[in-house]
C-alpha cells in the first residue's frame, strides 16, 4: 500500500469510528483526556530526551515549555469540559410563539487533521489533541519531520494510548502533509508558517474544510521600551525570551524598538543580562537550545553577516552544534529588510527612536501585516493600555514577555498573517465545535400571523412583536 492509500485509509476509518457516535459522549472524551495525561506523565524522560535531541533543550526548559505546560492544558480541559459542553437554553423570543425553546448544541466537526510545528514540537500538537478530543473528534497529527526525535516518541505514545481509528501521528516532510490535505477532513489546526498557512488554506478550500492557522506573522513581533521603562528589568526579560529555544518561538521578540535616550543603556544592561544567564561562552552552555537545521544556521548565520560591522554582541556560532550566540544588532532602522520579516532565530535587531515620536513608530508597525504578539516597557500604563487596546495583534503583555500565553481561560492566537482562530481551554474546546441551534417548536396554540394571507391585523400583531 503506497502513502496514499495508507492515509486515505485512516481516514476513513476515522470517519466510521466518528459515525458510532462514541465520541459524543462527554464522559469518553474525558476519559480520553485522563489517558492522554497519564500516557505523558509515564513518558516524561522520554520527552525531555527527545527534545534535547531535537533542539539542545535542557530538561528543565523541555519541562517547563512543552511537557508541564501540555498537563496544565489537559488539566484545565478535563475540568472545564463538562460545562463547557453543555447545551445552551435560550427563549425563542415572543416573536416564536408558542415555540419558545431553543438550544445550542455544541457538535465535534468529525476528522480533524493537526499539522504541528518543529519548535514546540509536543505541546504544539498534543496540546492541539487535546483540543480536539475535547471537540469530540477524531485526530490525525501530521509531526514534524525536522524534530524527528519527538516525532518518533510521539507516534509510539499515541500508539500505545489511542486505537489509530481514533487518534494517529504521522512522520515524514512536505510530501506526506501534500497527501494529508488532500483528504476530506472535516477541520484543519495547522501551526507554521505565513508562507505554508496560504498553502493550506487553498488546499482546505477544495472542501470547504474549516481551517485555524497559529503563524509567526510576516514581519515579526515587536517590543517598545519607552525612556520611562525600567530599563533592567525590561533587559532581563528580552534576554530570557531571547535565548528561550534559542529564538525559535513564534510569539518571540523580532525586533526591540527602544527610545533614543536610553538605547545606550538598554545594550549594555541587554549584555549584562546574556552574560549572566548564558554566561560569556554560551555556545558551550548545555543549557542553551540549537537551532534546527543546518538551513536554520545558515540563514542565521548569513544575516549576521550582513549586518557584523553593527553587531554589539554575539555575532558567533558552531555549525558543528547549530549552535548560534544571542546576537544583537544595533543601530538598526525600522525600514531595513532585517526588521521587515520573521527571524526565529537568536538574532535581535534593536531600532532606536524618539521617544516623543512614538505615534509615529506605532503608525509604522500598524501599518505592517499584524504581529503575533506586541510587547510594551513603560511605567506610563495608562498609555501602555490605550496602545494596547488600538494596536491590531496575537496577544502581549506589559512590562513582561510571553507569559499571557499561560494564563487559564484566555484565548491565544493571531490575526491575519498571525494567524486565524484561537485555542487553549475552553477556546480550543470552542475552535473545535461547531455551535447548532435547535428551536423545539409547539403544534398548539400556533399563530397564524405569519402565514399568508397577510392581513392587517397581522401586520400590526407582527410590528408589535419584532419591535
Amino acid at each position: 500500500m503506497d502513502q496514499n492509500e495508507r492515509i486515505k485509509a485512516i481516514v476513513e476509518k476515522q470517519r466510521e469510528f466518528f459515525y458510532t457516535n462514541k465520541t459524543l459522549d462527554i464522559e469518553f472524551r474525558i476519559k480520553m483526556l485522563m489517558r492522554l495525561r497519564r500516557a505523558v506523565i509515564s513518558h516524561e524522560r522520554d520527552l525531555q530526551r527527545a527534545l534535547e535531541d531535537d533542539l539542545g533543550r535542557d530538561p528543565a526548559e523541555a519541562y517547563f515549555c512543552d511537557i508541564g505546560s501540555l498537563v496544565l492544558e489537559i488539566n484545565e480541559t478535563i475540568k472545564g469540559l463538562r460545562r463547557w459542553a453543555r447545551p445552551e437554553t435560550h427563549f425563542s423570543g415572543i416573536q416564536c410563539f408558542p415555540s419558545v425553546l431553543t438550544r445550542v448544541y455544541k457538535m465535534p466537526y468529525g476528522v480533524t487533521l493537526i499539522i504541528s510545528p518543529f519548535n514546540f514540537p509536543i505541546l504544539l500538537s498534543l496540546g492541539v489533541l487535546a483540543a480536539s478530543i475535547a471537540g469530540g473528534n477524531t485526530a490525525v497529527i501530521k509531526a514534524s519531520s525536522k524534530s524527528k526525535n519527538c516525532t518518533k516518541i510521539m507516534k509510539k505514545i499515541i500508539k500505545e494510548t489511542f486505537p489509530g481509528k481514533y487518534v494517529t501521528v504521522l512522520g515524514g516532510g512536505h510530501d506526506i502533509a501534500d497527501i494529508c490535505l488532500e483528504q476530506r477532513f472535516d477541520k484543519i489546526f495547522y501551526t507554521g508558517s505565513p508562507k505554508i498557512g496560504k498553502h493550506v488554506l487553498e488546499k482546505a478550500s477544495k472542501n470547504l474544510t474549516p481551517v485555524a492557522l497559529e503563524l509567526g506573522g510576516e514581519t515579526g513581533n515587536y517590543c517598545i521600551i519607552r525612556k520611562d521603562a525600567n530599563i533592567k528589568d525590561a533587559a532581563r526579560k528580552v534576554a530570557f525570551f531571547k535565548a528561550l529555544n534559542s529564538g525559535q518561538i513564534c510569539i518571540n521578540i523580532n525586533q526591540v524598538a527602544v527610545a533614543k535616550e536610553v538605547a545606550n543603556e538598554f545594550v549594555v544592561e541587554l549584555k549584562k543580562a546574556f552574560n549572566k544567564q548564558l554566561g560569556k561562552a554560551p555556545l558551550y552552555n548545555s543549557e542553551y537550545p540549537r537551532l534546527i537545521t543546518e538551513r536554520a544556521y545558515d540563514k542565521c548565520e548569513t544575516y549576521a553577516n550582513k549586518y557584523k560591522d553593527r553587531i554589539v554582541y554575539g555575532g558567533q556560532g558552531n555549525k558543528a552544534s547549530l549552535k548560534f550566540e544571542p546576537t544583537v544588532i544595533y543601530p538598526v532602522d525600522i525600514h531595513e529588510e532585517i526588521v521587515n520579516k520573521e527571524l526565529f532565530s537568536p538574532l535581535l535587531p534593536v531600532i532606536p527612536y524618539e521617544d516623543d515620536k512614538i505615534e509615529e513608530l506605532l503608525d509604522v508597525i500598524k501599518r505592517r501585516e499584524k504581529g503575533l504578539a506586541l510587547y510594551l516597557f513603560t511605567e506610563d500604563i495608562e498609555w501602555a493600555d490605550r496602545t494596547m487596546r488600538t494596536m491590531q495583534y496575537g496577544g502581549g503583555c506589559i512590562n513582561e514577555v510571553c507569559l499571557h500565553m499561560m494564563v487559564k481561560g484566555v484565548p491565544f492566537n493571531g490575526v491575519g498573517h498571525s494567524g486565524m482562530g484561537a485555542y487553549h481551554g475552553e477556546w480550543g474546546f470552542k475552535e473545535f465545535t461547531h455551535p447548532q441551534t435547535v428551536l423545539f417548536g409547539s403544534s398548539k396554540w400556533n399563530l397564524s400571523m405569519r402565514e399568508h394571507p397577510y392581513r392587517e391585523w397581522k401586520k400590526i400583531l407582527i410590528s408589535l412583536f419584532e419591535r
